[in-house]
């Protein structure tokens, strides 16, 4: 039996009609699973990857409405990750959110001052975090 494959293509924005898909890119597997029940609880679907490299493999195979991702992180680390994210799937560079323990870091710093991403500090208050997610769909694209 043959079936035909559609191209799947990025939406421009989240559809409002659908569960939104968080992608969540953390080393940490313990914060990246209270990441994952924590917006379970607020109805979105939560996927976790461990490294950036995972990350990259479930973003070219699945549609997504916000990462959620570390900068520090083994095999492809989050500023690398971004910048590869940047040329493949271009209109979810709006979508990064960054949660790091790694303020003023110069490893990180020069990206961060180029990219100007929102980035939130470990540790992050609940709220916080909410209103960081909900405020990357209120973004025009």
């Amino acid at each position: 039996m043959e079936c035909d494959r559609q191209k799947r293509t990025m939406p421009d924005q989240p559809n409002q009609n659908r569960q939104k898909h968080m992608l969540v890119v953390d080393d940490n597997h313990d914060l990246a699973q209270t990441y994952q029940d924590l917006f379970e609880a607020y109805d979105y679907r939560v996927t976790i990857a461990n490294n950036g490299v995972q990350a990259l493999k479930l973003i070219l195979e699945k549609d997504v409405d916000v990462i959620l991702c570390d900068l520090s992180m083994p095999q492809l680390e989050g500023d690398m990750f971004y910048t590869t994210v940047e040329r493949v799937r271009p209109k979810l560079k709006q979508r990064f959110i960054f949660v790091t323990g790694n303020m003023g870091n110069p490893k990180y710093q020069a990206f961060l001052e180029r990219v100007n991403p929102l980035v939130l500090y470990k540790p992050v208050a609940i709220d916080k975090l909410m209103a960081a997610v909900e405020g990357v769909f209120s973004q025009p694209t």
